[in-house]
């Protein structure tokens, strides 16, 4: 495989927000399936699967979106559980023109810029005011790229029927409603490009190991980080991890920051102390992160700040906690620690994880406000093994 590109680090103040910030109630749509509902998940593994009974599908840099509709009614929710309309309304329009009056799609929300994906934009939505979000969503347009079926035109849930099927009805569905939609548009507007006229579109998806093998040494190009495998026998796992693998060019895990050093020099931050929860539900520490500028530091403290916990006991990591003294250490300082509420979550590249740590300093990458804490599970980075069926052994 060929070298990967690294991915670029967005802003450390890039919506630096918790989770909790974005959670509004959702209108009662009437459907057999209700937001919120959990979207299936896929489990981290080393390499693709290349045995027969696999669908394999581009991993996109993007919101993981459930799209519903029923008449007039459109929500569009996070995998989190977080209503997203609000921050993508040209999404919600171009939902609002297709044909088909009754849904519900599972999908990724991406940003296009040039021949790749903007994850750095799609963040910059996530602001409280509503004129900033409407001329962004003007400049900076989303895609909504849908993979999957789960209610049809009809109103008949499809959940309970395996990915084979439900595949076969995405695919008429895009053909009946999708293509017609974009006919539409570039027919009733002819300074409308040919973008803005698939604001809805399905993604590639193809059964061949070769063309996954491919997609993974060049999908970089496309914005693409890597390759999800699905199997084609298996119905959909909400909330579940089940039949269903991603394979990504660079390791990468959602962490919750739970707590964080002071630098020994400056007053700024020095390091963020990074937490998965355990299978008891509790926040271990788990590795830190450093890599900041000067520049980033400053950002870091107003961010911090209101986030810190006096009693370790009320907040920070409710598992393993920072260690003490070592061998690395130089004085006492260097164990002292602040605890936070366990409220932010961000996105970080690793190098190795074992003893249930990493082995060295991570690398920011982004905020993830659109994932819950209780997310962040140390199964992204201990692999269960799994049969052929998906299901753990």
């Amino acid at each position: 495989m060929s070298p990967s590109r690294k991915p670029k680090s967005t802003s450390v103040s890039t919506a630096a927000i918790p989770a909790e910030k974005l959670e509004h109630p959702f209108q009662k749509l009437g459907l057999p399936l209700q937001p919120p509902y959990p979207p299936a998940e896929a489990k981290s593994v080393k390499d693709l699967p290349r045995e027969s009974g696999w669908l394999y599908e581009p991993k996109w840099d993007g919101f993981r979106c459930v799209a519903f509709r029923n008449g007039d009614k459109i929500e569009l929710q996070s995998k989190a559980g977080q209503p997203l309309g609000r921050y993508f309304p040209e999404l919600v329009a171009a939902l609002s023109e297709l044909a088909a009056r009754k849904f519900v799609l599972d999908g990724e929300i991406v940003i296009h810029s040039g021949a790749g994906l903007d994850f750095d934009a799609l963040l910059q939505r996530i602001h409280p005011a509503a004129s900033r979000i409407q001329r962004l969503s003007l400049e900076t347009p989303a895609t909504y790229i849908v993979f999957d079926l789960l209610l049809d035109a009809k109103g008949k849930k499809l959940t309970d029927q395996p990915l084979s099927e439900r595949k076969k009805a995405l695919h008429e569905f895009g053909k009946k409603y999708l293509s017609q939609s974009s006919a539409t548009a570039q027919k009733s507007d002819a300074k409308k490009s040919k973008a803005d006229a698939l604001r809805v579109s399905l993604s590639p998806a193809t059964p061949e190991f070769a063309t996954a093998e491919k997609w993974m040494r060049e999908g970089a190009a496309h914005g693409w980080d890597g390759v999800v495998a699905k199997r084609l026998d298996c119905e959909y796992m909400s909330g579940e991890r089940t039949g269903m693998v991603k394979i990504k060019r660079i390791r990468t895990a959602d962490c919750v920051v739970g707590g964080f050093r002071w630098a020994r020099k400056g007053g700024e931050v020095g390091s963020l102390l990074l937490g998965l929860y355990n299978h008891r539900g509790e926040l271990d520490h788990i590795g830190f992160s450093s890599s900041f500028s000067r520049e980033e530091r400053k950002k870091l403290k107003p961010i911090l700040k209101p986030l810190i916990v006096n009693d370790k006991s009320k907040g920070g990591f409710t598992g393993k906690a920072p260690g003490g003294p070592s061998r690395w250490t130089q004085d006492e300082r260097d164990t002292e620690w602040n605890a936070l509420k366990p409220k932010l979550v961000g996105e970080f590249q690793y190098d190795h994880f074992s003893g249930h740590r990493f082995r060295h300093g991570t690398k920011f990458l982004r905020w993830r406000p659109e994932k819950k804490p209780a997310q962040c599970t140390i199964d992204q980075v201990v692999a269960r093994k799994t049969k052929t069926n998906g299901s753990q052994l």
